[in-house]
């Protein structure tokens, strides 16, 4: 794919700040096929340190919200496991 390289990380939009880290971090997971970062929003109550939470299932896999600062990123995570990789995601 063009925004992607070697990843499963699709790099076409900007990232905030340490989500590119924790995205790396989790990439190797055999669970995931492909990361795609989405909108980036503001937020009022500020996150000291990035965290990744699942919002909900989707068709291909799970919508997260990453946040840090006063920022907050959607990031979906294409997996034919939701329920598992779930898991893995609230043990980080």
């Amino acid at each position: 794919m063009r925004h992607r390289g070697s990843s499963k990380i699709k790099y076409e939009h900007s990232m905030i700040e340490g989500l590119r880290a924790l995205l790396e971090r989790i990439e190797p997971w055999e669970e995931i096929k492909s990361i795609f970062p989405g909108r980036i929003k503001p937020t009022k109550a500020p996150q000291p340190q990035i965290k990744l939470k699942v919002q909900y299932p989707v068709r291909d896999g799970l919508k997260c919200i990453a946040r840090a600062g006063t920022a907050a990123q959607e990031v979906f995570l294409v997996t034919s496991s939701p329920t598992e990789l779930k898991k893995k995601i609230e043990a980080l």
